[in-house]
């Protein structure tokens, strides 16, 4: 079998980022990919996409992830389904000095399962911890709310960089043990179908070796 030697990635995983507008998931992603911050970052139009490459524990296999960055404006939310149902995770963002944001997550939870059901990582991140002096919705406050949704969540702030890498590595970790996990299972299923197709085969040799027993002692 031919290797990979470009290390270019053969799968991916897609993740949409979803939440209100000025929220900060621009800020986020761009935190997190490029490791900047703009305090005049300009709201998202449409879709903006951003990828990242990722290796599975040293083992020089790659895994490429897809970043969809959602505009949280309401003219664009018909484009959104599309990039939803393509995802195996969803972040959706609050603005912790925002309460009309947060009383949005369930909305956007609810627009995420009926896309693709409850087999998806969702995740309630709340963004711009570094204004704790204006925050509106308690820590505690958000932890409730992620738990009823049956969702993972965080705190982060885009802007001084807080958390930001180590919700990203729990996101990475969550879906490349998926992935890892789906390939083992693909690869159990492949070996008990050649096992099984192994057995057929051992079954007619079998009963042909049978009926020649049998036909020589006639």
């Amino acid at each position: 079998m031919a290797q990979n030697t470009t290390n270019e990635p053969r799968e991916k995983c897609s993740i949409v980022i979803l939440g209100e507008h000025l929220t900060g998931k621009s800020s986020i992603i761009k935190r997190y990919i490029v490791e900047s911050f703009d305090d005049h970052e300009q709201p998202t139009i449409g879709i903006d996409f951003f990828l990242k490459k990722v290796e599975i524990d040293n083992t020089n296999t790659f895994v490429k992830f897809c970043f969809w960055d959602t505009s949280g404006q309401e003219k664009f939310r018909a484009l959104i389904p599309n990039y939803i149902r393509s995802a195996q995770a969803a972040i959706i963002c609050y603005d912790i000095t925002n309460e009309q944001s947060f009383q949005t997550l369930s909305r956007w939870v609810q627009n995420v399962q009926e896309e693709i059901g409850n087999d998806v990582f969702i995740y309630i991140l709340g963004n711009k911890i570094d204004l704790e002096q204006e925050r509106r919705i308690s820590k505690e406050q958000a932890q409730a709310k992620a738990k009823e949704l049956g969702a993972q969540f965080y705190e982060v702030s885009a802007k001084k960089a807080k958390n930001v890498l180590e919700f990203f590595k729990k996101l990475q970790n969550d879906l490349l043990g998926n992935f890892i996990l789906q390939t083992h299972n693909q690869q159990q299923q492949q070996q008990f179908e050649c096992l099984q197709q192994d057995q057929i085969q051992q079954s007619n040799q079998l009963k042909n070796l049978e009926q020649d027993d049998k036909q020589q002692g006639e």
